[in-house]
Protein backbone atom coordinates (compact mmCIF):
# COMPACT_ATOMS: atom_id res chain seq x y z
CA UNK A 1 0.00 0.00 0.00
CA UNK A 2 1.54 2.80 1.17
CA UNK A 3 5.86 3.48 1.51
CA UNK A 4 6.87 4.35 4.66
CA UNK A 5 8.46 7.57 5.05
CA UNK A 6 11.23 6.60 7.50
CA UNK A 7 12.68 4.59 4.32
CA UNK A 8 12.00 7.74 2.18
CA UNK A 9 13.87 10.02 4.41
CA UNK A 10 16.73 7.52 4.95
CA UNK A 11 17.44 7.15 1.51
CA UNK A 12 17.56 10.99 1.14
CA UNK A 13 19.27 11.62 4.68
CA UNK A 14 23.21 13.34 4.59
CA UNK A 15 24.83 13.70 7.83
CA UNK A 16 26.51 16.10 6.76
CA UNK A 17 23.62 18.80 6.49
CA UNK A 18 21.92 17.07 10.13
CA UNK A 19 24.01 19.78 12.12
CA UNK A 20 21.79 22.07 13.92
CA UNK A 21 18.87 20.94 11.11
CA UNK A 22 15.59 21.96 13.13
CA UNK A 23 17.33 24.61 14.97
CA UNK A 24 18.14 27.32 12.59
CA UNK A 25 17.08 28.03 9.36
CA UNK A 26 18.72 26.64 6.16
CA UNK A 27 20.62 29.71 5.27
CA UNK A 28 21.89 30.26 8.99
CA UNK A 29 23.05 26.18 9.00
CA UNK A 30 24.69 27.56 5.14
CA UNK A 31 26.39 30.07 6.22
CA UNK A 32 28.25 27.86 9.05
CA UNK A 33 28.94 25.47 6.52
CA UNK A 34 30.74 28.21 4.40
CA UNK A 35 32.87 28.87 7.55
CA UNK A 36 33.59 25.07 8.22
CA UNK A 37 31.20 24.58 11.34
CA UNK A 38 29.95 21.35 11.49
CA UNK A 39 30.09 20.73 15.16
CA UNK A 40 29.60 22.62 17.99
CA UNK A 41 32.60 22.43 19.36
CA UNK A 42 33.95 24.44 16.84
CA UNK A 43 30.85 26.73 17.05
CA UNK A 44 32.11 27.60 20.33
CA UNK A 45 35.54 28.81 19.04
CA UNK A 46 34.28 31.89 17.82
CA UNK A 47 32.40 34.89 19.58
CA UNK A 48 28.45 35.41 19.41
CA UNK A 49 29.43 38.80 17.53
CA UNK A 50 31.28 36.99 14.84
CA UNK A 51 28.08 34.45 14.39
CA UNK A 52 26.16 37.66 14.10
CA UNK A 53 27.74 39.04 11.51
CA UNK A 54 27.42 35.51 9.19
CA UNK A 55 24.08 35.58 6.63
CA UNK A 56 21.12 34.34 8.14
CA UNK A 57 21.43 35.34 11.71
CA UNK A 58 19.70 37.59 13.63
CA UNK A 59 18.00 37.67 16.96
CA UNK A 60 16.03 34.96 16.34
CA UNK A 61 18.15 32.52 15.45
CA UNK A 62 20.50 33.30 17.94
CA UNK A 63 18.33 33.19 20.49
CA UNK A 64 17.58 29.76 19.27
CA UNK A 65 21.41 28.80 19.21
CA UNK A 66 22.37 29.71 22.72
CA UNK A 67 19.43 27.54 23.54
CA UNK A 68 20.54 24.82 22.04
CA UNK A 69 24.44 25.42 23.40
CA UNK A 70 22.93 25.53 26.55
CA UNK A 71 20.95 22.46 26.66
CA UNK A 72 24.31 20.45 25.21
CA UNK A 73 26.51 22.48 28.19
CA UNK A 74 28.68 24.60 25.35
CA UNK A 75 28.98 28.58 24.92
CA UNK A 76 30.51 31.25 23.11
CA UNK A 77 33.95 32.59 23.10
CA UNK A 78 34.00 34.70 25.17
CA UNK A 79 35.17 38.63 24.17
Amino acid sequence: MSKSLNSMYAFNYDPKEGFLQGIIAMRARRALEKEKIDSLEKLSDYSEKEIMQLHGFGKNTMMKLKDYMKEHQMCFKEV
